[in-house]
């Protein structure tokens, strides 16, 4: 075996190329710098245009985005209203009075029970004949046929429970019918589900609505700057450096749009919290509007960005593909 030579210098292949890479990786990041800082600079020169380009995406972003607000208050306040579901038990005619204020006394005490509210024979009767407008007739009557009642609010807001508490509460001897009086609230439940599915639709409708006004307008962006391209394609420029300054026009005008549509959004919400507030206070009600919170407005910027990146991505895959220099 050969001595080493002791002369000889050091090999210095791997930080060499970890100089390139670096080198590489900065003049990368420094060129999307530059071009994205270019293209912003290039939609502010023409003002009026892209103002009417981001207003259009703005429209169709706040529509979905706006009902969607306005969805999750209406649930909000459903969730409130569930609380109003009772418990109507409607006694056996052979139960006493003394028993069935005992009942509703024992019922009171549980602790999956709020209140409860006992309703003789004579009060039904006389709650009947000025609801009814059949007074004269059920005076007429020798025997009041109507049993007496115990109302029941359950503590718990959710639905399940109450009926759960509704089979239990009808196995009473002393209970003929027990009647959870909820059908409006889950008729509510079925029109909220039906609305969040239309906002659904809705939305995904007006984001393809989107990709199409920015698939339009980075067609007629390139279109605008066909010669330019075609030099930079002579002077060794890839499709990747030529496709560059779109995408970033893409992003902003998604951003841009899905900025503003917070704004109209936000704007339109406070206009409208103080009437809310009102009428809220003359229910005696505490409800109070929400607004997109963090997370929906995080989504909605991510969203509006991610769609003019798309939508410029696909114009540019389309279109460069037919310029080229001759």
């Amino acid at each position: 075996m050969k001595p080493a030579n002791k002369g000889a210098a050091p090999r210095r292949g791997a930080s060499v190329a970890k100089t390139q890479f670096s080198h590489r990786f900065e003049s990368y990041k420094n060129n999307h710098k530059e071009v994205a800082a270019s293209s912003l600079q290039r939609l502010l020169s023409t003002p009026l245009p892209t103002l009417m380009t981001v207003m259009v995406i703005a429209i169709a972003l706040a529509l979905p985005v706006g009902l969607y607000v306005m969805l999750k208050n209406a649930q909000a306040l459903s969730r409130d209203w569930d609380g109003s579901a009772q418990i109507s038990l409607y006694l056996k005619l052979s139960t006493t009075e003394r028993q069935g204020k005992e009942l509703a006394t024992r019922l009171a005490k549980r602790v999956d029970i709020g209140k409860s509210q006992y309703i003789s024979k004579e009060q039904a009767l006389e709650e009947f004949k000025a609801l009814s407008g059949f007074g004269d007739v059920l005076t007429e009557l020798e025997d009041n046929p109507l049993p007496a009642v115990i109302v029941v609010y359950p503590t718990s807001r959710d639905l399940a429970k109450a009926e759960v508490l509704q089979q239990e509460l009808n196995e009473f001897r002393e209970v003929d019918t027990a009647q959870l009086d909820a059908q409006w609230v889950r008729r509510l439940h079925a029109m909220l589900d039906l609305a969040e599915r239309i906002v659904w639709a809705l939305g995904l409708g007006l984001s393809l609505a989107v990709l199409l006004v920015i698939i339009n307008t980075i067609r007629l962006a390139i279109e605008s700057r066909r010669d330019e391209i075609v030099i930079v394609k002579l002077v060794g420029g890839t499709d990747g450096f030529v496709q560059r300054p779109f995408l970033y026009t893409g992003l902003w005008y998604g951003l841009g749009g899905g900025i503003i549509a917070l704004l109209v959004i936000q704007s339109v919400l406070f206009w409208v919290d103080s009437p809310v507030a009102k009428l809220a206070d003359l229910y005696s009600s505490a409800f109070n509007l929400r607004g997109l919170g963090f997370g929906p407005t995080l989504a909605l910027l991510l969203g509006s960005g991610g769609l003019g990146w798309l939508g410029a991505w696909w114009a540019v895959r389309q279109h460069l593909r037919a310029i080229e220099p001759r």
